[in-house]
């Protein structure tokens, strides 16, 4: 069985209150992007590396790889209007029966643990869609009003989501739809049911300015155990 991972990486700094894109910004020395492709490349499971980058910043990209001597094999795709249109042409650039993790460019942390886990349970079960269960009380706004909702049965949703080709394939088949918030809701418009796994609180997305710090420690702590 072949593995793949695509990582998507379309996001801009707006809320890092930066001009320069998140997955572009320094996490202890190195651009976030070249983390997360480690924590793939260098996992049990070595998948095949497919980055989705707007074409806007290719080049610059390059550029980086150049500077910080990244020389991870990649292969680099254009990314679309949309998340949806940039994971799609990423599956498009596979051509055989394989199991394929989606994954965030801004989840710098998931652990190989996470991502073997991730690629088996696919390959038993189809899919493998990482979540963790709410550690806050929840509440359901509904115009002027709110509802309690039981957090027992509610998950918080991360990467990577993880399925066989075929299911995958067959997805993306469908036109686009704003209902679509990943690509667990695109496989799940199929008539699939979705295999929830246990996700980990360190697999953050860095999306402001203080989830970076919280990254570098995490790190931090990852170093002085090894």
């Amino acid at each position: 069985m072949k593995y793949y991972a695509i990582i998507v990486g379309g996001g801009s700094g707006s809320r890092m209150q930066s001009d320069v894109p998140k997955q572009f910004m320094l996490l202890n020395g190195k651009p976030i992007l070249m983390h997360t492709i480690e924590s793939f490349y260098y996992s049990d499971f070595k998948p095949e590396i497919i980055l989705v980058l707007n074409v806007d910043f290719i080049t610059y990209w390059e550029q980086l790889c150049e500077k910080y001597n990244f020389l991870i094999p990649h292969t680099l795709i254009k990314g679309g209007l949309q998340r949806f249109h940039s994971v799609k042409n990423g599956i498009k650039a596979i051509k055989e029966d394989s199991v394929i993790a989606i994954h965030d460019a801004v989840r710098p942390l998931a652990s190989n643990e996470l991502i073997c886990r991730s690629f088996k349970e696919a390959e038993q079960l189809g899919n493998a869609i990482v979540a963790i269960k709410s550690k806050d009380s929840v509440r359901q706004q509904k115009g002027n009003s709110s509802l309690s909702l039981n957090r027992d049965e509610i998950y918080l949703i991360q990467t990577p989501q993880t399925f066989q080709f075929e299911l995958l394939n067959t997805a993306y088949k469908q036109e686009y739809s704003n209902e679509f918030t990943d690509d667990a809701s695109v496989v799940e418009r199929t008539g699939i049911t979705l295999n929830l796994i246990k996700g980990e609180s360190k697999n953050l997305k860095i999306t402001f300015p203080e989830d970076l710090s919280l990254a570098e420690f995490y790190l931090s702590q990852t170093k002085n155990k090894t």
